[in-house]
């Protein structure tokens, strides 16, 4: 990055004037990158609590798949991700729309 200083009247500036130049350019530089890190780690948690979300969703749908089914929870799982697979779904979308019974998905109910 660069910082821009200006004097108000032409001419070189104080050479006294230059480590305070530094100091304000080393500020905007630690608020800059504390801004930064305080960003990506606003986004991570977002991107981990959906996951986190998501997480419980699929389990709850495999759950109640292999409840009805009478099937164990790997092969509701597999039953789940092929058909989402088949009708090109995200699988946490196929999940809340099965536990939700907002959406028919045939073969997938009993």
């Amino acid at each position: 990055g660069a910082l821009n200083l200006f004097h108000a009247t032409p001419g070189p500036f104080d050479p006294d004037a230059t480590p305070l130049a530094q100091a304000l350019a080393d500020v905007a530089t630690i608020s800059l990158l504390q801004q930064r890190t305080a960003h990506r780690s606003t986004v991570l948690n977002e991107q981990l609590q959906s996951a986190l979300n998501s997480r419980v969703l699929i389990e709850q749908a495999k759950g109640k798949l292999a409840e009805r089914r009478g099937i164990d929870m790997e092969q509701a799982f597999t039953t789940l991700r092929g058909y989402a697979r088949a009708h090109n779904r995200r699988l946490s979308d196929l999940a809340r729309a099965f536990i939700d019974d907002s959406e028919a998905l045939p073969g997938l109910r009993s």
